[in-house]
């Protein structure tokens, strides 16, 4: 059997936010697996670099670059160093996200309400922003929006960041239908509860990991690399025909 290349990522720019670890960090080693050269980037620069030096260690190409993707100044300098150390991006993967407060809707902090917009919506909006336009001086490019099934199911306790993940999704879709034009593809990952640091809370609590189990037809929790696969469709020439999907990847829970 030929070997297909639907997969490959070969001469691919890739940016990956919130990569220092977990899904990022999963997303990262794959698309560096299959070619792309991929910039590992995070709040903080030396978690970042960590990845990029496995990446390339393994012999594959990254770069390491801090962004907080709550402060628009720093993604337009972000954004201006990908210009004129690559110029062009042919990949976009948001998956930094935060969701500081696991509490009754009603308790909800004001300052965690404006943290969560800021990153999970705001940054992600004006990331896609300065993505597309740089795919669009050369016609395509892939963005990927990490989203969650609480984006369709509402977490318990997770309000505002299950709001967040729903404009996520709305957020791919418009994105889908104004960019198509200019050869942008943008879909959005739902990942279900993963093993993360990020999802310790759900993890690591008995009580609550049981109940989550009972919902989940595969009865387990994924492993962060379980994701990546579904980045890597998304990201390549297989998906060439696929733009403003939800791609729920949860163990059937959504089913």
């Amino acid at each position: 059997m030929p070997h297909t290349h639907l997969f490959d990522l070969q001469g691919k720019i890739a940016f990956v936010s919130g990569a220092s670890r977990g899904i990022g960090e999963a997303i990262a080693h794959v698309l560096a697996q299959q070619g792309a050269h991929v910039i590992v980037s995070s709040r903080k620069l030396e978690g970042c670099q960590h990845v990029a030096d496995a990446i390339i260690a393994g012999g594959g190409k990254a770069t390491a670059v801090a962004c907080h993707i709550g402060e628009l100044e720093q993604i337009q300098q972000v954004f201006a160093g990908i210009r004129e150390q690559f110029g062009r991006l042919d990949i976009l993967v948001n998956n930094a996200a935060t969701n500081p407060q696991f509490c009754n809707v009603l308790d909800t902090d004001p300052a965690a309400f404006q943290k969560t917009v800021d990153v999970n919506i705001r940054g992600y909006f004006f990331m896609s922003v300065e993505a597309g336009k740089l795919m669009r001086e050369h016609g395509a490019g892939s963005i990927i929006n990490v989203a969650s099934i609480n984006g369709v199911s509402p977490g318990l306790f997770q309000g505002i960041y299950s709001v967040t993940k729903a404009a996520v999704i709305n957020m791919t879709k418009v994105f889908a239908k104004e960019c198509a034009q200019f050869g942008i593809r943008c879909n959005a990952l739902l990942p279900g509860l993963t093993d993360t640091k990020f999802a310790s809370a759900l993890v690591k609590n008995e009580a609550i990991l049981n109940t989550a189990l009972q919902q989940i037809p595969l009865k387990r929790v994924a492993d962060p690399k379980e994701m990546a696969g579904a980045v890597l469709y998304l990201a390549s020439d297989a998906s060439s025909y696929t733009t403003g999907a939800a791609l729920n990847v949860d163990g059937g829970y959504l089913s």
